[in-house]
């Protein structure tokens, strides 16, 4: 086994502690089996894809389960409940920013597609290579937020609107998909800055 499928295990059993725990009288049942069954069938993915033989490296894992431990926390509380006041009153906010913080994590995935697509030369220009994982997260958020108004729209309207989590801003969704965007260009520069893109012409790039 390599370092980064121990460093995978230790991930995903410091998420199955966190998970049972939170599991435990969360604010709305509801909420949390539909928060949570996003979170099971991501994490199904990452470990599919490494049975599958796609192994990502340390920082790659890091960086996708930050969003897996955020998005338990949020599904226990829902994300407006979340205990953020120490956050909300340092910085002078006017709503609980714990989502915002979850959506930019979102973005973080883009490291592990810009990862795949480098290690795998599935592209042969630099500007795919930063683009593309950037453009497949705006396309999951548009996604994920369409999603997100169908169910509101048809559930319960006050298990709608914890699973919403919009605290009455009318421009929550579009704020939302600029959070994950904005995850996924710093992750993406974080990649070639770790990989020396920007310096050097690696070969097939």
């Amino acid at each position: 086994m390599s370092d980064s499928q121990r460093f995978l295990a230790v991930l995903l059993a410091a998420y199955l502690v966190l998970a049972v725990w939170l599991a435990i009288a969360p604010y709305n049942r509801l909420t949390w089996l539909i928060e949570n069954a996003t979170i099971w069938i991501l994490v199904a993915i990452i470990v599919s894809l490494w049975r599958g033989g796609i192994v990502f490296s340390r920082t790659a894992y890091a960086l996708m389960f930050i969003l897996i431990y955020l998005h338990t926390i949020g599904g226990h509380y829902t994300f407006a409940l979340v205990p953020f006041g120490w956050v909300t009153e340092t910085f002078g906010f006017a709503r609980n920013h714990f989502d915002r913080l979850a959506h930019v994590s979102v973005g973080f995935y883009a490291y592990a597609i810009a990862e795949l697509l480098w290690t795998r030369r599935l592209v042969n220009h630099r500007w795919l290579l930063f683009s593309y994982p950037v453009f497949a997260i705006a396309t999951v958020a548009m996604a994920y937020e369409g999603i997100e108004w169908i169910y509101a729209d048809l559930s319960d309207p006050e298990a709608g609107a914890a699973y919403l989590g919009s605290q009455g801003d009318i421009w929550d969704a579009q704020k939302d998909m600029l959070a994950d965007t904005l995850g996924g260009i710093a992750a993406t520069l974080l990649f070639f800055a770790r990989h020396g893109l920007w310096k050097a012409r690696p070969a097939g790039i």
